[in-house]
């Protein structure tokens, strides 16, 4: 089958705004190539506790980051409306940058946008031999469908088929996320899932004993997939999806709001996140850098909110916070 690349080519200290420019025109699953996390391995082995590092790893270190989209080729004409939506969101960013949204005004360089059709024929399900049934908890192991797992009497099982929308519950944020949720979910509690992606932790929420459970994402083929998920797993008499932003249009008041993105999504969304709760409600949020976690929660504290608790696996953080 064939399928469109587009290329987006920057310099890195934008890369983060680009994702999350594209995240808000609903492309949730771009690929990030930059040179930096090779310098950063080249310049210190011991802490990425590399035993050895091949010398090609140097190789194109000069090189700019490149963001990829990928996406299967409909007709000539969507592949050039998608073309298009990547860069008017691109002139948008470089636009916001030279007026100094981002802080004091700057050329933002680089923000060329090129595409190019191939043939996923030989690889497109090659990645699914890597994702295997994982315990993302103690109680919690999610599973691929395409994989048989017997658990055990207390464990909960989550089916998932990502499809082309973001979350296999592996990454670090996505297990911190449903920790949490361990934790605070109680019998019969409403719950809104903001970016609901694959739809895990809406699954999450509904196995732990939610009530009522709302995903909404900005991107239509993540609605889909979740919804396909919640009725793999049993859950669609509890959970439903659908397409909508948290800040505009949502009407759903929730005794918990999950969210899984990035840093300066979570801040923007985080006014919208509190019109959803009541006086106590809770909000789990991660995604989050650990060089950025105190951004957020000066943005949670702004918008309303008390900081409970922050996880920490890897270099990322999982922030909670209870609304005043």
């Amino acid at each position: 089958m064939k399928y469109i690349e587009i290329t987006i080519h920057t310099e890195s200290e934008w890369v983060e705004p680009v994702l999350a420019c594209l995240s808000m025109a609903g492309i949730d699953d771009a690929e990030v190539r930059d040179p930096r996390d090779a310098e950063e391995i080249m310049a210190d082995k011991e802490t990425y506790e590399w035993d050895y590092v091949d010398e090609k790893v140097s190789e194109g270190l000069d090189r700019k980051p490149e963001i990829h989209i990928y996406r299967d080729s409909v007709s000539e004409k969507d592949d050039e409306a998608l073309v298009c939506s990547v860069r008017d969101a691109m002139e948008k960013l470089r636009d916001d940058i030279c007026s100094g949204v981002y802080g004091a005004q700057k050329d933002p360089g680089d923000f060329s946008v090129s595409s190019e059709i191939k043939d996923d024929t030989v690889w497109k399900n090659k990645w699914k031999e890597y994702f295997k049934p994982s315990h993302v908890s103690d109680r919690i192991v999610v599973k691929p469908t395409w994989e048989a797992y017997e658990p055990e009497a207390d464990e909960i099982v989550i089916e998932i088929d990502p499809g082309m929308a973001f979350g296999t519950g592996t990454h670090e944020t996505t297990s911190m996320c449903i920790r949490a949720l361990e934790k605070y979910v109680r019998e019969g509690m409403k719950v809104l899932d903001a970016g609901c992606g694959s739809g895990i932790l809406s699954i999450a929420a509904a196995k732990l004993g939610a009530g009522e459970v709302l995903g909404v994402d900005i991107d239509e083929e993540a609605v889909r997939v979740s919804g396909e998920n919640f009725r793999l797993n049993n859950t669609d008499d509890i959970c439903r999806a659908e397409y909508g932003d948290v800040t505009k249009g949502v009407g759903f008041n929730a005794d918990l709001v999950a969210a899984n993105l990035m840093a300066e999504l979570l801040c923007m969304i985080s006014k919208g996140v509190a019109s959803h709760l009541q006086k106590g409600g809770i909000f789990i949020s991660s995604g989050i850098l650990d060089e950025k976690e105190d951004m957020v929660k000066q943005s949670y504290s702004d918008a309303g909110f008390d900081v409970t608790g922050v996880m920490h696996d890897g270099e990322w953080c999982c922030v909670i916070a209870e609304k005043k």
